[in-house]
């Protein structure tokens, strides 16, 4: 680290010599003066030039120690109160003529910062993940999850487990993939956006996180060619930008045999693929499949008097794969890839009853800064459907339509 903060000085001086240069010329012609160049000729301006120069020198060099120590502070243990006392409090005269200077330019120390921050982590690690794009803020996944996932205790808890354990492996042995399965509208999406906004900056419009619809991205069997090798492109490309990245197959029930292929070497246990290590990506595949046997778990543990909270990952997994393997179609590529064990987490969500709909439909009214009471969200919830035909206990469309449903109460 000590390297890199010596190495980018020059670059730096050179970089405040242009702002000062660019600044010089543009006093210049404020003034009306026949051409920068003749302006910088000047004994006047050459003298106020040279002693721009020698105070941005002396600037950048403790100004860069400062800004570095405050960025990457485990790097300057033992040394703060000493950058304290000779950089911060005690500051000479040029110094701080050539600090006027460049705030009479409009240059603030706060803005620097920012600036010369950026464009650090142009040259190398400057965060703690190592990558500025990736924030794997676990504890905010968690905490979200717990407020605003309802009803779904089992995945709050393999998702939760299942990314930190993974981030927190030295060497994965593979890449991870996690599929989601349960009914429209019960979170599958939703955790899926919670997931990229907290293990990336700029969340699911990051560089990092590709998403693929099933039907939309590859929509015509006949093109299966040239989809194959879209997506392997996209992948590798991707990875290749970003060595932890996120890919998002939204009904991936749907998605053709003929793109196994193109998946299934990112997801099997290879150092490298076309030497590029993809053993730090993310897979998340989203099914509507296994709904069913999810649905009738749940029912009767509602009928033999049991709190859900009490189904337990274990007792549901092997009905859940059970189900996924005797009804996957032979030429699924799904299927294929449960046979092949390269799913390593499968994760269910629960049919929602109607006091999760209402907390739904709590949640879309906050979000929208509405105000809200308790007959306004029974309202809602009634305006769902929900099955069986003689229990009505689940919601057919989970909460996928409250937010919708919400439109009905603005004023």
């Amino acid at each position: 680290m000590a390297r890199w903060l010596r190495a980018p000085v020059p670059w730096l001086c050179c970089c405040l010599c242009l702002v000062v240069l660019g600044a010089a010329r543009a006093h210049a012609r404020e003034r009306g003066e026949e051409a920068a160049g003749s302006a910088l000729l000047a004994p006047r301006h050459y003298e106020r030039l040279q002693k721009h120069l020698g105070t941005v020198s002396a600037l950048s060099k403790r100004y860069w120690r400062l800004v570095a120590c405050r960025l990457w502070q485990e790097e300057c243990e033992g040394k703060e109160e000493e950058e304290e006392e000779e950089g911060v409090a005690v500051i000479t005269e040029e110094e701080g003529e050539g600090k006027a200077a460049l705030e009479t330019q409009g240059w603030h120390m706060p803005a620097m910062r920012e600036i010369l921050s950026s464009w650090y982590c142009s040259f190398g690690k400057c965060c703690a993940t190592g990558d500025c794009r990736v924030t794997n803020d676990i504890a905010g996944l968690e905490l979200d999850l717990s407020r605003r996932l309802h009803g779904q205790h089992l995945a709050k808890d393999v998702v939760v487990k299942a990314i930190q354990g993974f981030l927190e492996t030295p060497q994965p042995e593979k890449a991870l993939a996690l599929s989601f399965h349960g009914w429209s509208g019960t979170g599958k999406n939703f955790v899926a956006r919670l997931i990229a906004e907290h293990l990336y900056h700029d969340g699911i419009k990051s560089e990092c996180v590709k998403v693929f619809i099933s039907l939309f991205h590859f929509p015509h069997p006949t093109y299966m060619d040239l989809y194959k090798a879209q997506l392997a492109k996209q992948i590798s490309e991707t990875v290749q930008l970003c060595q932890q990245s996120l890919f998002i197959f939204d009904e991936v029930e749907k998605l053709h045999v003929g793109l196994l292929d193109a998946i299934k070497p990112y997801l099997d246990h290879y150092d490298s693929t076309d030497t590029v290590d993809y053993r730090r990506s993310i897979f998340l595949f989203l099914s509507n499949n296994g709904g069913n046997i999810i649905n009738e778990v749940a029912l009767d543990f509602w009928r033999a008097g049991r709190a859900r909270e009490e189904i337990t990952m274990e007792y549901l997994e092997r009905y859940l794969r059970t189900e996924l393997l005797d009804s996957a179609e032979e030429d699924s590529a799904y299927s294929r890839i449960l046979e092949e064990n390269l799913i390593d987490f499968l994760v269910p969500f629960l049919p929602l009853e109607y006091r999760h709909v209402k907390l739904c439909a709590r949640d879309a009214f906050l979000a929208r800064d509405l105000l809200f009471t308790e007959e306004a969200l029974d309202e809602v919830a009634r305006m769902m459907v929900f099955v069986p035909k003689e229990e009505k206990l689940f919601s057919a469309q989970g909460c996928k339509l409250v937010s919708q449903r919400i439109s009905y109460f603005l004023p």
